[in-house]
């Protein structure tokens, strides 16, 4: 695997079946983790059609991790009915330091759907809006939202 895309499920607080058939990896507003339908190394190679299907235009080699909420976000004013949670927030980023950790992937590779996006500006991934904020941190502006899950999942490295 070389690189994990960190995103929100735009629902409720808990995944559905839909969010498991996505994502390998979910995170309810608790803090605690539940598999989905795809095993990580599914994305290894996605021609066989049996992959999350999480990031368009980057899911070969891809780790999609999901926090569960944010749905109805418009704005950091608005942030609709299911924000993400501090402990959900936490539980994600030190989540994604042991899947650095396990798959040998640099840090510099985890990146948000809305980073790929940008990068990416041909693929279905472009204009994707998770994760633009981080409702437990305020003051993070949309510009430093990817950096700053990089600081924390560095931080939890150490730990792990």
């Amino acid at each position: 695997m070389k690189r994990i895309i960190i995103h929100w499920t735009a629902g409720g607080w808990f995944p559905n079946a839909t969010d498991k058939e996505h994502y390998h990896l979910l995170i309810d507003k608790n803090g605690k983790t539940i598999n989905g339908k795809y095993k990580v190394e599914d994305n290894e190679n996605c021609y066989d059609g049996k992959y999350a299907a999480h990031c368009g235009g980057g899911n070969t080699g891809s780790i999609g991790v999901s926090m569960c909420g944010m749905f109805n976000f418009k704005n950091k004013k608005n942030v609709g009915s299911y924000p993400l949670t501090k402990v959900q927030c936490e539980a994600c980023f030190k989540l994604v330091a042991q899947l650095c950790k396990k798959y040998l992937i640099n840090v510099n590779n985890v990146l948000t759907h809305y980073e790929f996006g940008l990068a990416h500006p041909k693929t279905t991934s472009a204009g994707k809006i998770d994760i633009i904020y981080l409702p437990p941190y305020p003051e993070i502006k949309q510009s430093q939202v990817g950096d700053f899950i990089r600081d924390k999942v560095k931080w939890y490295l150490d730990k792990v």
